[in-house]
Formats: structure tokens, sequence, C-alpha cells
């Protein structure tokens, strides 16, 4: 059995009074089963009333659903993250296509409803092991992108990214061993991407340590003499847009990649 290894204060925050109670109930027979226990702090029916709550007191996770009045789950988590210590959480609701962007908002898990025991027990072990994991210091997610695979959700650390390619209707995310094709327009990636990767095609987005060299060489694909970008350890080259060429050569001189 899986238990966790010092009491955690569970907040619950459901907009439905039932599927709170239900909860409760739930984390109350984890925490009957654990060695340390676990604690049920609050429970709340929508985002404004955490943030107020928050304000004044302190949970180590949240049982947060996403479909919710007003500020809805992801948005509410979104806001979290700007707190100095925010809580861990936890996203429960029946809609399974807000996985993937629950995932990147570092949520530590997603139950699916109606939420099983077994599972529950499972997500709160592992909220307990990345908070304590530092003796008792929460400890923060490392930043990934969260694809989906023959059914199962990946969880792709973003420093492993080497680049992101629009072909067709999709985009392909590349890594030193892998390749994964992700249903998602490269404009909205890029938004979650950030600093570290750089634009260099309207079809490409390279993370800035993974570029070995600039060249101005044969492109296939433009089927002409163009600028490109060769990626390391792949050493495959993309093409470089005129308009980003300056960019990627500003990025370069000021030593960002």
């Amino acid at each position: 059995m899986t238990t966790v290894d010092k009491s955690l204060r569970v907040l619950i925050v459901d907009d439905e009074p039932l599927a709170r109670l239900r909860l409760a109930q739930l984390v109350r027979e984890v925490g009957a089963a654990s060695e340390s226990g676990v604690e049920v702090v609050g429970e709340l029916g929508d985002a404004q009333a955490v943030l107020h709550w928050l304000e004044q007191a302190s949970a180590d996770v949240l049982l947060l659903d996403i479909q919710m009045p007003g500020l809805d789950g992801i948005a509410l988590a979104a806001r979290l993250q700007a707190l100095p210590r925010p809580p861990a959480v936890v996203f429960i609701t029946a809609h399974a296509e807000h996985a993937l962007r629950a995932f990147e908002l570092e949520a530590t898990d997603y139950l699916a409803k109606p939420v099983r025991r077994e599972r529950l027990q499972a997500a709160l072990a592992r909220v307990a092991r990345r908070l304590f994991a530092a003796g008792g210091t929460s400890v923060a997610a490392e930043p990934v992108i969260v694809v989906s695979e023959r059914g199962r959700l990946v969880r792709v650390p973003l420093a492993e990214v080497l680049y992101l390619k629009a072909e067709l209707k999709y985009v392909t995310l590349r890594t030193a061993r892998h390749s994964y094709v992700l249903d998602e327009a490269l404009a909205d990636l890029e938004q979650r991407l950030g600093e570290p990767f750089l634009r260099v095609h309207r079809n490409a987005v390279v993370a800035k340590s993974a570029v070995r060299a600039l060249e101005h060489r044969a492109s296939e694909e433009e089927g002409a003499e163009g600028w490109a970008v060769q990626v390391s350890p792949t050493e495959e080259w993309l093409a470089v847009s005129r308009r980003q060429i300056g960019a990627v050569r500003q990025a370069l001189a000021d030593g960002g990649l």
C-alpha cells in the first residue's frame, strides 16, 4: 500500500457540493489508511474563494475541478504559479481533453471523475514525495511539454526539446532520441516555450541551446540556396527565413545560441 511521508493539508475546490462531499470522504479514507495522515483543511466552490482563502491560510495541495463558473481550474492554476510558495495541484474533471494543458501547468496529477480511492491515494503520495523531497521544502516541477502518444500522456522536459517543426496539419517535436507528433498550432506552442526557444522560420522553432551553426547553404525545402541552422546532436539543418535571419544573427552575437 502506498502511503504519504508527512501529513498533507488538502484544499478541495469544486463548484458541486456533492462532489466536494465525496472527495472529502475519499481523502479521509486515504488519511486513515496512511501512516501519518491527510487533512482536509477546506472545501471551496470557486476560484475567487480560493484566492481569498490562500491570502489567510495555506494548503499543500489543491484537489481542483477544471469546469467551474467564472475563473476555471486551468486559469486558477496559472494564477497560483505566481505565488511565492504555490500549493501542488491535482486536477479532477470529467473532461479528458484538458489533460495536456493541465500537466503543462505543473499539475502533479490528473484524476478523471468519478475519482477512485486508489488513484487519489497514489496522487497524494506523489505530492508528498515532491513536497517533502528536500526535508519539507517544496520542490519546483521541471518545465515540460506534454504530448499524447499511443493513447498515453508523455511528459517531455523542455530541456530535451531540440525543435518543433510544422508540417501539413501537424507539428513534429524532436528530441535527441525521439520524435513526437502534436496536433496543435505551432504559434500556440511557441507561446508556451518561452525565452529558451527562437523562431527561425514560419514553420520552425528551435531551442537556442541546440543550435550548432548558421550557414548559407542549399535548401531542399526552399528549392534554392538560403540560410539554415544546424541542430545538435541530430546534425539536422532547418531553414531560416529572411525575416528571422536578423534575430538569429543577433542571438549569435549576444552569445545566446
